[in-house]
């Protein structure tokens, strides 16, 4: 059984042992997004149900975001500890608390802590999984490689979409979101307990630019001096090159952790769309936004540079996301409309992100290799702190949105029920229905109620008794209702969609930021340069093999 601890390679596996390993931490990746997301999905039913105020459920997002970045920087022990642990181990823990836990939460105050607890692990996997496809990943295909490793947020928000708009309203409420991806989790838990491992500390301490350089790192692992390699690692991390473009990618992506949490909420609150629909609309996006990471991936490999993507990307992003804004005060918008628009974005963002995390990976490399996980761990500590904060001061800048969050469903119902009713009622002299209400049986009430529908409707006064008793048949409490909450309701989406647009803004410059703090990180904006510094590469992997196989006597191939 030490199988299921033990998990070191001592040589560098084949290339398909390699791929192997590499697609159970991108399905580990998408599996844990998946639960991480789910609360996003089918937000306004959990509001509804534990009676939230829509402030309190972003709280609890801005909670556990807060707490998985610091389980992030706990994840920087992956240098010392190993990596594939961490991944399989915590999809078990994930994966009861998905099942088990979250959809049988009694109370808002459990609700809250359970999802806590998933955001948890989830910040030690945020920073164990892109480690593990560094590992196992060269130079030269790691765009690619990151691409796929990206596909665990965008795949994980695609799943999600696509299991919901196809089971809400099939099956019998919420909770059975959690309950279907509790048992894939599980499932993924099993694969990885028995499937995943991971190269020994030797081996992962050093830089790989491409599999010709397999031979020489296996020949330098005995002599590498892990201790020392590890020492001061924070102080080594802590560098502008690091920080720097680590807080450029979590301001840029402030906007799709808004898309992740609250596009159910928004399309659903502003555009009048179906949870379904609104799903719907996120199948587009993720499914776009997974396809245009892995080719961006392999294009920038092919091309050996980052840096060009990453600010086509960026810029490419402002522009639609400008876009996207402007129809925030335009209710009217279709479906479809949204559909082009956040397609388009999805494509700018993995433009610039795909290449952004192989480039990231390479500047922490040029530091220190055997740092891999250290650089990770501040990377989740900032972007999940970035997140945790704008999350938070988003209620702030929409501040109208509980009341279309918790009544806004039932007093649309309502009001599209009781259409007739309601247009007849507001044609009647207040002073009238108070005297109606007082007594219904009232004689002249209601001689002066007939002859105010026939003013105000232009109907004979036949049709007006008929219409003023199907306005006084109306439940009363559904008219309690629509008193108490339609003209509050009715306020919050007059002011909401302004709101919206300004935190779309917000989302606007945090992508303006990104663009100037490319220039810190390492990489080559040419080709040609790129070709030129992986020759120099070669020529100095190819003269060290040469003095090792003398040095031994013997022959060392590549």
């Amino acid at each position: 059984m030490s199988v299921l601890w033990q998990r070191r390679l001592d040589h560098y596996p084949e290339t398909g042992r390699r791929l192997w390993y590499l697609g159970i931490v991108v399905v580990a990746t998408v599996v844990l997004y998946y639960e991480l997301y789910v609360p996003g999905a089918v937000a306004t039913e959990i509001i509804a149900h534990y009676h939230m105020t829509f402030p309190y459920y972003v709280y609890i997002s801005v909670v556990g975001n807060a707490i998985g970045a610091f389980s992030s920087l706990l994840a920087g022990l992956a240098d010392r500890w190993g990596r594939a642990n961490l991944v399989a181990y915590g999809l078990g823990v994930t994966g009861l608390l998905t099942l088990f836990g979250i959809p049988n939460a009694p109370d808002q105050l459990t609700f809250g802590v359970l999802f806590a607890l998933v955001s948890f692990v989830e910040g030690i996997i945020l920073v164990a999984t892109p480690a593990l496809v560094r590992d196992f990943s060269p130079q030269l295909g790691r765009a690619s490689a990151m691409g796929f490793w990206t596909l665990g947020p965008v795949v994980g928000s695609l799943v999600l979409s696509e299991v919901s708009s196809n089971t809400i309203g099939v099956l019998p409420d919420w909770r059975s979101q959690f309950v279907i991806c509790g048992i894939v989790g599980l499932v993924v838990f099993v694969i990885a307990l028995f499937g995943l491992r991971e190269l020994s500390p030797n081996l992962r301490d050093q830089l790989m630019v491409s599999m010709r350089d397999r031979a020489l790192i296996e020949a330098r692992a005995a002599g590498i001096d892990v201790a020392k390699a590890i020492e001061r690692p924070w102080r080594q991390m802590m560098t502008l090159r690091v920080v720097g473009s680590a807080f450029a990618i979590a301001v840029f992506l402030i906007i799709y952790y808004t898309a992740v949490g609250f596009f159910t909420i928004y399309f659903t609150t502003i555009y009048g769309f179906s949870l379904a629909q609104a799903n719907g609309i996120g199948n587009w996006f993720w499914g776009i936004d997974a396809l245009s990471l892995i080719v961006v991936g392999v294009i920038s490999d092919r091309l050996g540079v980052r840096k060009p993507f990453m600010l086509v990307g960026g810029l490419g992003a402002i522009a639609m996301t400008i876009v996207f804004l402007t129809r925030a005060t335009a209710p009217d918008t279709g479906y479809y409309t949204f559909v082009w628009i956040i397609s388009v974005l999805a494509v700018f963002m993995a433009i610039a992100y795909a290449p952004w995390m192989a480039s990231f990976t390479e500047t922490v490399e040029r530091i220190n290799p055997a740092l891999t996980a250290t650089g990770l761990a501040v990377w989740g500590w900032i972007i999940r702190a970035v997140v945790a904060l704008s999350i938070f001061a988003l209620p702030f800048v929409v501040t109208s949105m509980t009341p279309l969050v918790q009544y806004g469903t039932e007093v649309s119902t309502l009001a599209a029920k009781y259409d007739t009713q309601l247009k007849t009622i507001a044609v009647v002299d207040p002073a009238t229905l108070g005297a109606l209400g007082r007594n219904p049986a009232d004689p002249e009430a209601g001689t002066k109620a007939v002859a105010e529908i026939m003013q105000g409707q232009n109907v004979d006064q036949a049709t007006a008794v008929e219409r003023l008793k199907a306005a006084a048949a109306v439940p009363k409490a559904d008219m309690a209702f629509l008193q108490e909450h339609a003209a509050e309701v009715q306020a919050a989406a007059a002011a909401t969609p302004g709101q919206w647009q300004n935190w779309w803004w917000v989302c606007v410059g945090g992508e303006a930021v990104f663009l100037p703090l490319i220039f810190v990180m390492v990489g080559r904006w040419r080709p040609r340069q790129a070709r030129a510094d992986l020759a120099e590469h070669q020529a100095r992997v190819d003269e060290e093999l040469e003095q090792l196989s003398s040095s031994t006597g013997g022959t060392t191939t590549s």
